[in-house]
């Protein structure tokens, strides 16, 4: 699947100064017969709270850790407020990890624990560590703990202790690899609003690393989707889900996921549409304006909440096969003509599963890939 440079993705952060700069970031393994990223190209602001997302083996991870200094790369360089640490050794780089794993001294205090990286690094007065380790315990919310000792924390209280060991060495920028991923969800959805704040008040650049969409989409200014060790698009949380770059990006991002019919583009006059065995659908584009030829096989995406049940355009019709409620929408299942398709309504709308219903298309809400899975429209 073709992919484009960073740099050609529209943003919402508005600032590109480059703080951290990736630049041509390729790593391999296994005596380079596997590639783990490959011409990774990104510029990180410094008040930027950036997530790489995607699936298992992406790269995501990689990335992170070269960026960390775990993990050499095999070429390209790395930029930290414009000083290349490519080769630096983690401890010179000045940056905070934390990993999801909470890794506490059971011995120590909470006080102990925060401070133990000013004890191991710095010349500074036990005064001077004592008010960074209670700053820091006051802005996470664990001032009344910094003398007990990590058995007598919740894990969101262990992973705060963590966040705040960090925290104190005032780091260039954080590194969080799946950090709440053993946490339960009530205490998850907690622990990610508070390091949405956090980084709000620190404007310190952070580098999150997650395989769930909805983590990604809930924290992010700028996030990065990653497949098969390549960037495959970069944007905030609107852009990625309104106008993804490519299939792979529409097909990932949504839940419940996007609507796919194989198609043929048909162009008459400058004039659009597409055809399958279940419809024909004018597009509001003008022909001239994409690079596709008549009789094209193309994929027609469309997000399930602009499948219109009971519609009035009886486009086609659709036999509901389930209903699964989701708070204040439900996802209907449906089957037509062989296609497995599902739309997002709201609750109630439809309450029968031995219901065939009629349904509707906002034909300027669809898109059209090519066989590659580059977008067209």
């Amino acid at each position: 699947m073709k992919t484009e440079s960073i740099d050609e993705r529209p943003t919402n952060s508005g600032n590109a100064d480059g703080y951290i700069e990736l630049t041509d970031l390729t790593k391999t393994f296994n005596d380079g017969k596997i590639i783990a990223c490959e011409d990774i190209n990104l510029n990180i602001s410094q008040n930027d709270f950036v997530v790489f997302l995607g699936p298992s083996g992406c790269g995501k991870t990689t990335t992170l850790r070269m960026i960390a200094g775990l993990e050499n790369p095999d070429s390209g360089s790395i930029h930290i407020d414009g000083e290349e640490v490519t080769d630096l050794k983690p401890k010179d780089r000045n940056l905070a990890f934390v990993f999801q794993n909470i890794t506490l001294y059971p011995n120590k205090t909470v006080r102990g624990n925060m401070r133990f990286g000013l004890d191991m690094m710095t010349d500074m007065s036990k005064e001077e560590k004592n008010e960074r380790v209670e700053d820091a315990a006051e802005m996470l919310g664990i001032e009344e703990m910094v003398d007990r000792k990590p058995n007598a924390l919740s894990g969101g209280q262990q992973q705060r202790v963590s966040i705040g060991r960090a925290m104190v060495m005032e780091p260039a920028a954080f590194l969080l690899d799946e950090p709440f991923s053993a946490l339960d969800a009530n205490l998850r959805d907690q622990m990610q609003t508070e390091v949405k704040k956090l980084q709000q008040r620190l404007e310190i650049a952070m580098i999150f690393v997650t395989h769930d969409q909805e983590e990604a989409m809930t924290l992010g200014d700028k996030i990065v989707i990653m497949d098969d060790g390549h960037v495959q698009q970069v944007g905030s949380a609107y852009d990625i889900y309104n106008e993804p770059a490519n299939q792979f990006v529409a097909e990932f991002i949504g839940s419940p996921s996007t609507n796919f019919i194989e198609s043929t583009l048909e162009i008459r006059d400058n004039n659009l549409s597409v055809s399958n065995d279940l419809f024909s659908l004018d597009i509001p584009k003008q022909g001239s304006e994409i690079e596709a030829s008549d009789g094209q096989i193309v994929s027609l995406g469309i997000r399930p909440e602009y499948l219109d049940i009971n519609s009035e355009s009886d486009l086609f019709t659709a036999d509901v096969s389930v209903i699964e409620p989701n708070g204040a929408n439900d996802t209907v299942y449906l089957e037509a003509d062989g296609h497995d398709l599902n739309a997002l309504v709201s609750q109630g709308e439809v309450t029968d599963t031995e219901d065939s219903v009629n349904i509707g298309i906002d034909a300027s809400k669809v898109w059209l890939f090519n066989e590659q899975g580059e977008r067209l429209i």
